[in-house]
């Protein structure tokens, strides 16, 4: 049986972007993880079956696949498992599956080390979502991605704007309603 979570710090990263996940490693690395890259799907899936970390993150497309794929897998192989997954694509129901596979979270790229340490660990706010009976509305998710971003950027609403590819004003009466449930 595996270690547990707290006493295992073994890693997975998976992303496409060889540079990226080089550096995201050795971030990680200094942090305390023990980290392990793949560059495709299929070097993600092999490294799965040799030894499933502790924690994981998948970027969300692949030149070969999808890392929604590897969380099934993860998931499968060690349930207890913590993963993110990353996109540059803030796609809704993409965050909602990655949600229901039972990822902790979901970043948007650009992103760096200590928000991926933070959505991994549970003293940095990485409580595992609502359960799978009660997913969080589409609504809420794009919201929630939006106020990430929106605090990412110091909270500057025409950087967030152009971030998030959408008008200024639009984002501004977005954030002036209330978060919806």
């Amino acid at each position: 049986m595996h270690e547990p979570a707290e006493a295992d710090r073994s890693l997975l990263i998976v992303d496409d972007d060889k540079p990226f996940c080089d550096r995201l490693a050795r971030a990680l690395a200094s942090r305390g993880f023990t980290p392990r890259t793949a560059n495709s799907i299929a070097e993600g899936a092999a490294a799965l079956e040799e030894a499933p970390p502790a924690f994981a993150v998948f970027d969300l497309k692949l030149g070969d696949g999808s890392g929604l794929d590897l969380m099934r897998a993860l998931k499968a192989k060690r349930p207890e498992a913590r993963a993110v997954i990353l996109t540059g694509y803030g796609a809704i129901a993409t965050a909602v599956t990655a949600v229901k596979l039972g990822a902790f979270d979901y970043l948007a790229k650009p992103v760096n080390a200590d928000e991926v340490v933070a959505a991994l660990s549970t003293e940095g706010g990485g409580e595992r979502p609502e359960s799978v009976e009660h997913p969080m509305s589409a609504d809420r998710a794009r919201w929630e991605h939006i106020q990430r971003v929106y605090e990412t950027c110091e909270r500057n609403v025409s950087e967030t704007a152009r971030q998030l590819s959408m008008h200024r004003r639009t984002l501004q009466r977005i954030l002036a309603k209330r978060a919806p449930k």
